[in-house]
């Protein structure tokens, strides 16, 4: 029995999952059993972890090191990066725990019904190379797994996990994104290091090259990459000699390539219209969707797993129609306008209106719309809240409300709005279980009743997992 200290250091056996992927340690302590949540870890595994936060009943750690498997695991051939930390569980043992604990999610609030109603869980159509959108951080410190440590050279790939100014160098594909495309980042590495110029130091807060923004698009084969550099360098840096490359690294797969120029000495990256000069292409990527076409820009969002994607939207649109009622359908935060465009699609009698507060997303949906011949769809670029307050004429006419909101949910006095519509079905999507099962306490206060939920695994090897839960009044 020992009592554990923040700061230190610790061996530990991670026994168990929590939602959000934290592996579960139970540390036995003079006053009894103590639980720590360890980020990135798994069933079985033997780690070496940092304790951070200690609370009451629990505390949590940060991993160090693994340093004995745990027997669930199996080898896939690729890099291991932070952002798959469920990569060598098999997929059925993935499927069991996103499933064990989204549905826990719900009985933790009280709404016990919700296993008897869940349906399905949908798994993504590609386990590996899924991913449309890859960001890629440069770094004047990078990790040496031969030495174990951190060594002063320039790296190109993910940040090391727990570690935000050191950069583990992708040398092999991380199953994630294009396997091409990934094989090719040494090469890159090669040269743009051969140029002389730094990689960002993130502790001093100076460096030329910062980060690489690359969205595919798996209908046309092409990619649009954007290379963040500041400007301190840059009249040392060729942009025309960097476009030569990447056309002859990736031959006839670049759409277009931008420029984007970031002052800043933090580490959040920022790639709009503003920051950003298109130096080669085009400025945009065609991907199709259940036969329409959508157009998406640098900035703009859309699903990072389109194959995926596709499944969602069509037990969206399936779980829509088989709703009745006489008025609109509205859609809040609907990004690019997927999902507004194929209920146009299902339902050419209905009037669809989507709102969602980026502009460059609204202007694409528009765009995306007239390209797909669908006219019954209205867009807005509002805040959902403020959109809600503007446009009292809907009122009473609404008659299915499609929620999409981000990881984090929809804030509740934006939610009270939703539900002052007086809308008699409401169809929610979310990314986070957790939050769903929040908001589900304040639909049901508020007189809605749960009447179906499935799982769509839009984000293999993480722990993230789409819901969508219908709401009749």
């Amino acid at each position: 029995m020992e009592k554990l200290k923040k700061g230190q250091i610790y061996e530990m056996d991670i026994v168990d999952l929590a939602f959000g992927g934290k592996g579960i340690c139970k540390w036995e302590t003079p006053k009894g059993m103590f639980i720590l949540f360890v980020s990135h870890t798994l069933p079985g595994q033997k780690v070496q972890a940092r304790v951070f936060k200690l609370q009451k009943k629990h505390g949590e750690a940060r991993l160090m090191k693994v340093l004995e498997r745990s027997p669930l695991e199996i080898e896939t051939g690729y890099q291991e990066v932070s952002g798959a930390p469920f990569a060598r569980l098999p997929m059925e043992k993935q499927r069991f725990f996103k499933q064990r604990d989204s549905l826990d999610q719900f009985n933790k609030e009280g709404h016990t019904e919700v296993k008897d109603l869940f349906s399905d869980y949908i798994a993504s159509p590609m386990d590996w190379g899924y991913r449309n959108k890859m960001e890629y951080s440069f770094s004047a410190i990078s990790w040496s797994h031969e030495e174990d440590k951190t060594v002063d050279t320039f790296g190109l790939g993910f940040k090391r996990r727990g570690m935000w100014w050191c950069v583990d160098s992708l040398v092999k594909p991380s199953g994630l994104f294009d396997e091409r495309f990934e094989t090719g980042l040494a090469k890159m590495k090669e040269y743009l290091e051969a140029t002389g110029l730094p990689g960002w130091h993130a502790p001093k807060s100076h460096g030329f090259f910062r980060s690489m923004l690359v969205k595919y698009s798996f209908h046309q084969d092409k990619f649009l990459i954007a290379l963040q550099t500041s400007s301190d360098g840059l009249d040392q840096f060729s942009l025309p000699d960097f476009i030569d490359f990447v056309n002859t690294l990736y031959p006839k797969r670049i759409a277009g390539v931008f420029h984007t120029l970031n002052e800043g000495e933090g580490d959040r990256f920022d790639y709009t219209a503003s920051a950003s000069t298109l130096i080669h292409g085009e400025d945009h990527l065609i991907e199709e969707i259940c036969g329409l076409k959508f157009k998406i820009s640098l900035s703009s969002f859309f699903q990072t797993n389109p194959s995926s994607a596709a499944l969602l939207y069509k037990s969206v649109i399936k779980q829509c129609e088989g709703l009745k009622g006489d008025g609109y359908i509205l859609d809040l935060f609907c990004g690019t306008g997927t999902i507004a465009q194929l209920l146009a699609q299902a339902l050419p009698e209905k009037k669809i209106i989507g709102v969602d507060i980026e502009e460059s997303s609204i202007s694409d949906a528009k765009m995306n719309a007239a390209e797909n011949g669908i006219h019954q769809v209205e867009f807005h670029a509002a805040d959902v809240g403020k959109f809600l307050d503007e446009h009292p004429e809907y009122q009473g006419k609404i008659d299915t409300v499609v929620l999409d909101p981000p990881r984090a949910g929809i804030m509740a006095k934006s939610l009270k709005k939703v539900i002052e519509l007086g809308a008699d079905h409401i169809v929610y999507v979310s990314c986070n279980p957790s939050t769903q099962a929040r908001d589900t306490t304040l639909l049901k206060e508020a007189g809605y009743t749960m009447s179906h939920y499935h799982l769509v695994d839009q984000f293999p090897h993480t722990s993230h997992i789409e819901g969508v839960a219908v709401f009749k009044r």
